[in-house]
């Protein structure tokens, strides 16, 4: 067995590349948005919502290249999971909030509808397929949530909670040119494209070297580290004093997760005998934790998290990760 220090390595420098230019590629997304006249609400939900899912769309597009499709697949729904989980669990814990935007149902109504979409595509599949067909169906559904959230934020109220903590965000935003701009975007695409090479490279190495599925790799490792930047906005956002904005982020990038972490990938490399596992477990446990969130968040009058709430996801996500190892060891 070779030396695996080069590649977790290559691990460890592929995540932080992902999480240095990630928080440059989302600050300038949205500084050009504001340069231009967008409404704050827009480029929060939708541009920086978007912006946020960068990691994962490029992972996904590295690992259907190399043709390793399920580390994309795994990646989609374990960042979903981890998403709740772990960074609503652990936020939740250490920073108990409320969320006072009514907004913030109708986002979450059209992501859990946008989890479904893929389900209802594999499933019929005898053979677990996730075809070029399905796939162009997940990027029309994309473009139509897309439209559907501009919509949603163009009417929203101006005394809605959500609306100003979006604007008083993107005011602190600083001012520069466009060209500045434009070359920074530039530069931490690209540095994320080497953050999502150097991940995808030694996670499949150390997935080979141990017998670990690709799906594995992109449910634990790969899901875990493209979710490090909605973990710092969420956490910012939370010591801000700006809930709404936290689980907005949360619940824009789980919908993207969705419809183009899994769309784009399948384009490129469309692949059959899914795993039935991605169904039975995964899937399962995705739906499970989404609607569970719903119950907490919107349970009851007061539409919160609290200290206990977090702990139960954190639990549900811990009890998830050792029903993997469970498994990978078993196999």
């Amino acid at each position: 067995m070779q030396s695996l220090i080069p590649y977790i390595l290559s691990i460890l420098f592929g995540l932080g590349l992902l999480v240095v230019s990630s928080n440059f590629f989302v600050d300038t997304t949205a500084n050009i948005a504001r340069q231009y006249k967008i409404s704050p609400l827009i480029t929060g939900i939708v541009i920086v919502g978007f912006a946020t899912s960068a990691p994962e769309i490029l992972v996904g597009i590295d690992s259907a290249i190399k043709d390793r499709v399920h580390i994309a697949v795994g990646n989609a729904l374990g960042s979903n999971i981890a998403n709740i989980g772990l960074i609503l669990g652990i936020t939740a814990l250490f920073f108990p909030f409320e969320v006072h935007s009514v907004t913030i149902k109708k986002i979450y109504i059209l992501m859990f509808i946008s989890l479904l979409i893929p389900l209802f595509l594999i499933w019929p599949e005898s053979d677990l397929a996730l075809t070029r067909y399905d796939s162009i169906i997940l990027l029309s559904c994309l473009v139509i949530a897309l439209f559907l959230l501009i919509k949603i934020a163009k009417n929203v109220s101006s005394d809605d909670p959500v609306n100003s903590q979006f604007s008083s965000e993107l005011d602190n935003a600083t001012d520069r040119s466009i060209t500045k701009l434009t070359a920074t975007l530039v530069i931490s695409f690209l540095l994320m494209l080497l953050g999502a090479e150097c991940l995808v490279k030694g996670a499949v190495y150390i997935a080979k070297e141990f017998g670990v599925s690709d799906l594995i790799v992109g449910l634990t490792i790969v899901a875990i580290g493209t979710s490090l930047p909605e973990t710092a906005a969420s956490i910012t956002s939370l010591i801000k004093k700006k809930a709404d904005i936290a689980i907005g982020n949360i619940i824009g990038s789980n919908m993207f997760n969705m419809l183009a972490v899994l769309g784009i990938p399948a384009f490129i490399r469309p692949t059959s005998q899914i795993d039935a596992e991605i169904l039975h477990r995964d899937f399962s446990v995705m739906l499970f934790l989404s609607v569970l969130l719903a119950i907490l968040l919107f349970g009851s009058n007061k539409v919160k998290l609290s200290r206990f709430n977090g702990g139960i996801l954190l639990l549900c996500f811990v009890a998830y990760q050792f029903i993997i190892y469970q498994n990978a060891v078993g196999s």
